[in-house]
C-alpha cells in the first residue's frame, strides 16, 4: 500500500479529511487503559535466536514492560513463534498477544489511538514503511501492526494515506503537534509532499489545529539506521503550554549545535491556544561517543503512564538531575529510571517501544 502526495496541490489530503469526522489524540500524560509494546523478535537489528544481544534485547524491553505494569496493564505483541518465550521472560500479570513481527519498535509500527466524537476510541493506522523504505528495514508484517493492536484493543480503524511513524510527532492534547521537516517531508515517505498537505491529514488524524515544525532530529538519527529526525528524542511537551528540550552542553557533540538551533526556533511560539511556549532543557548525559560514534541518549525519550514517568537511565551523573527535572514537570507522578543504555544501542528509547491506549471518555465504552 502506497499514497503518494500530488505535487500539483493538497487534493489527496484534503480529500481524506473530508471523508472522516472530528478525533482528538489525547495528551500522553492523560489517563491510559493500558500500554502496547512488541517483544524483540530475531533479525538483523537484535540478532539471531539464542544470541547474547537478543537477549539483552529481551531483557531491556521487560524491565520497560515490567516497571509499567506496576502502574498499568500491559499487552506486549510477540510473534508467534516467540509468544511462549515472551511469556516466561515478562513474568504474570502481562498480556501477550501472538502476532507476527518483523521488528519492535511499536511506537512506529503501532497505532496511534484517539478519542472519537462520542468518546470511544479508534485507531489511527498510518502508513509504515520501514522509515522511508530504507534498505536495511523490513516492514511487510509490522505494517499490518496497527490493525491488529486495533482488533486486540477492541476498537475501530482509521486509515490514513500517509506514511508516518509515532515517534514523528507529539501532541499537547490541546490542538498543537510537533513535526520534524525531516520525517513527514521525507521523499521516502511522502514524495511531493508540502507543510500544508501535511498539516491538512495529521490534523484530521489527531484533532490539532496548529503543528510546529522542527527542521531536523539529533545527529546520530541520520546515520545508516536512523529513523532521519523523529521529534520525540529531542522535544516533547510536558503540559499544556510547556516542552522539554534535550540540551546538549558539550560544543564538541554536533548535538550543541542542534540544540542552539532548535532552541531558537521555539523561542517566541505560540501553541494552538495561543500561549507562548515555556521551554525547559534537559541536559543530555555526559557521554559524547560510544563504538558507533556521537551518542544520541536522551531523557526526552521517557514515557508518561498512569502515575509515572517512565525515564532513560544510562548509570550517568546527570540522570539524578533529569529526574528532578521531570518530577517538577509531571507533579503527583513517581519517576522511575530504567536502564535504557542497551534500547538505545539497538537504535531507539524507552519512548520508542511503547505505546499509550487512553482510557476512553464519558460515553465511550472501555
Amino acid at each position: 500500500m502506497a499514497f503518494i502526495y500530488s505535487t500539483v496541490g493538497d487534493n489527496a489530503a484534503l480529500d481524506h479529511v473530508s471523508t472522516g469526522t472530528a478525533a482528538h489524540m489525547p495528551a500522553e500524560w492523560e489517563a491510559h487503559q493500558r500500554t502496547w509494546m512488541a517483544f524483540p523478535p530475531p533479525n538483523d537489528t537484535f540478532g539471531p535466536a539464542g544470541s547474547p544481544t537478543l537477549d539483552r534485547a529481551r531483557a531491556a524491553w521487560t524491565r520497560v514492560a515490567q516497571t509499567i505494569a506496576r502502574y498499568e496493564p500491559v499487552t506486549v505483541v510477540a510473534d508467534p513463534r516467540d509468544a511462549t518465550a515472551a511469556r516466561e521472560w515478562l513474568g504474570g500479570g502481562i498480556d501477550v498477544m501472538a502476532v507476527p513481527l518483523d521488528d519492535a519498535w511499536l511506537r512506529d509500527s503501532g497505532p496511534t489511538f484517539v478519542h472519537q466524537p462520542d468518546g470511544s476510541l479508534a485507531a489511527v493506522d498510518w502508513i509504515f514503511n520501514g522509515w522511508g523504505a530504507q534498505e536495511w528495514a523490513a516492514w511487510t508484517k509490522d505494517q499490518a501492526m496497527a490493525q491488529a493492536a486495533a482488533a486486540g484493543a477492541g476498537v475501530p480503524v482509521r486509515p490514513s494515506p500517509l506514511v508516518n511513524e509515532g515517534g514523528g510527532f507529539h501532541v499537547d492534547g490541546e490542538g498543537t503537534v510537533l513535526l520534524t521537516e525531516t520525517v513527514q517531508l521525507d521523499p521516502g515517505r511522502n514524495p511531493g509532499a508540502t507543510k500544508d498537505s501535511v498539516e491538512a491529514e495529521v490534523h484530521a488524524a489527531l484533532g490539532t489545529t496548529k503543528a510546529i515544525w522542527l527542521p531536523r532530529g539529533l545527529t546520530r538519527d541520520y546515520d545508516e539506521f536512523g529513523t532521519r529526525g523523529h521529534v520525540d528524542i529531542v522535544a516533547a511537551f510536558a503540559g499544556p503550554g510547556t516542552i522539554l528540550l534535550h540540551r546538549q552542553d558539550d560544543p564538541a557533540h554536533p548535538d550543541h549545535a542542534v540544540y542552539l538551533q532548535l532552541k531558537t526556533v521555539l523561542a517566541g511560539q505560540l501553541d494552538a491556544q495561543g500561549r507562548p511556549l515555556r521551554i525547559i532543557d534537559v541536559p543530555a548525559p555526559t557521554v559524547l561517543r560510544d563504538e558507533e560514534g556521537w551518542v544520541d541518549w536522551s531523557y526526552i525519550n521517557h514515557y508518561v503512564a498512569n502515575d509515572v514517568v517512565v525515564l532513560c537511565g544510562f548509570d550517568d551523573p546527570n540522570d539524578a538531575i533529569a529526574a528532578g527535572i521531570l518530577e517538577r514537570a509531571y507533579p503527583g507522578r513517581t519517576v522511575e529510571l530504567v536502564d535504557a543504555r542497551d534500547i538505545f544501542a539497538f537504535g531507539g528509547g524507552i519512548h520508542c517501544i511503547t505505546q499509550q491506549q487512553p482510557a476512553a471518555m464519558d460515553g465511550g465504552s472501555l
